[in-house]
């Protein structure tokens, strides 16, 4: 009958530096391909950011029509449903629709038009987009179908 010493049973029993090593270079690798992976995701969520905010002051906007008769000019903006317009057409029956004009995701203030460019009898609200800069190919309108 053979005796084992208790040393080499407790060596046995233990995972060596080297398994150690490989399981945490495994968890790093799963851990970087999830986070690459959700990269895009953040791009995704600002995107729908955009037409909760559209659909927001879209819904903002019709309360003021219903109250001053109609939507404010481009000069005077989103900063009507805020703000008493002081520039004309001064609206008789005006009540404060938001408290704060929201940004948009990448935090541009929203552009707003009346006329709008697509549908020249309803307003345009435009996000500058990604880059933050006008007129580009990543500009976000309430117009785009």
């Amino acid at each position: 009958m053979k005796i084992h010493s208790t040393t080499a049973i407790r060596r046995r029993a233990g995972f060596t530096l080297l398994e150690m090593v490989i399981v945490l270079g495994i968890i790093a690798m799963i851990l970087g391909g999830a986070i690459f992976a959700m990269k895009g995701i953040g791009d995704a969520a600002k995107l729908k950011q955009v037409e909760a905010d559209f659909k927001s002051l879209e819904s903002a906007l019709q309360m003021y029509k219903l109250n001053a008769g109609t939507y404010p000019t481009t000069q005077q903006g989103l900063k009507a449903l805020q703000d008493k317009p002081s520039t004309t057409p001064v609206p008789r029956r005006w009540v404060q629709v938001m408290n704060k004009i929201p940004n948009d995701p990448w935090g541009a203030p929203y552009s707003y038009r009346f006329p709008g460019k697509k549908r020249a009898n309803e307003f345009e609200i435009v996000s500058k987009g990604p880059d933050g800069m006008e007129n580009t190919g990543d500009d976000l309108s309430s117009q785009d179908d």
